[in-house]
């Protein structure tokens, strides 16, 4: 790992969920002292976060981030997240985070592992064949919303107010549906963010998982990102299922990020 790239781990996760917000029907982005939010201001936690604008080394700092981010979320009654860079606090305070975190509703519910890869690798294995299409439409749009919605245990109306929405699939960004036996299957999105091909909302349905799906669906993705803006440097954000899928396709860890998640209030 090298310090600039550590730097660009934590710029395109920010990066990437600030291009989320701003393309929101009601989504803001702002810059607090303490905190970076992107919020797309609606019921998905997820798409509710915060962020550490630089390295932290205490724990009044740590709090102070926390209570910030409370301080524009909670008013506005919608869950939200914190996302935490291991590497941007030292190991004592790492361990004590949760704690830290849990007078504001924060629950540790994701580590994610930053990767980035300068080409993609050739695909190790034979990939299955699917129709990809481009979420060109709110039809389009509607299909990666759901899918992510159900692989990530959302309800579907849920995944559709955060996903359909027409900016968040137009200039700098391009999502996509693989179909297989006339399923949709898999979904991938691209982003465009200081000029790295970002990859998000890998997802794949149950029943076709193991087979490369999401893996066809992301080189279709990164293929038309490298015509399309002339970009082949990628980075991504992992969860631990998806890991050893983009090892393969020849992205390597940088960092992690740990995701705290908090409930709308009263929930």
């Amino acid at each position: 790992m090298s310090l600039d790239e550590l730097h660009e781990s934590n710029t395109q996760l920010q990066g990437s969920w600030r291009f989320f917000a701003r393309s929101s029907r009601a989504g803001e982005v702002l810059e607090l002292p303490e905190v970076s939010i992107a919020s797309s201001n609606v019921s998905w936690s997820m798409m509710n976060a915060a962020f550490l604008p630089s390295p932290v080394g205490t724990e009044e700092a740590l709090e102070r981030a926390a209570a910030a981010a409370a301080s524009y979320f909670v008013p506005r009654g919608r869950g939200w997240m914190l996302a935490l860079c291991e590497d941007w606090v030292p190991p004592r305070l790492r361990t004590r985070a949760g704690e830290l975190f849990a007078g504001h509703g924060l629950k540790l519910s994701l580590v994610a592992t930053g990767m980035v890869a300068e080409r993609l690798a050739p695909a190790l294995r034979p990939l299955p064949t699917l129709e990809i299409r481009q979420a060109t439409d709110s039809a389009g749009r509607s299909l990666l919303a759901d899918l992510n919605a159900r692989c990530y245990d959302m309800p579907l109306e849920v995944g559709r107010e955060a996903f359909d929405v027409p900016a968040l699939f137009a200039g700098d960004s391009k999502g996509y549906v693989g179909f297989r036996q006339g399923e949709a299957a898999s979904t991938a999105a691209v982003l465009r963010v200081d000029e790295v091909a970002y990859i998000s909302m890998v997802a794949t349905l149950p029943a076709h998982r193991q087979l490369g799906c999401a893996e066809a669906v992301m080189r279709r993705a990164l293929d038309e990102a490298r015509r399309a803006w002339g970009i082949e440097r990628t980075v991504l954000h992992a969860t631990p299922a998806g890991l050893p899928v983009y090892r393969r396709m020849g992205y390597r860890p940088v960092t992690r990020f740990h995701f705290y998640m908090a409930a709308p209030p009263g929930r």
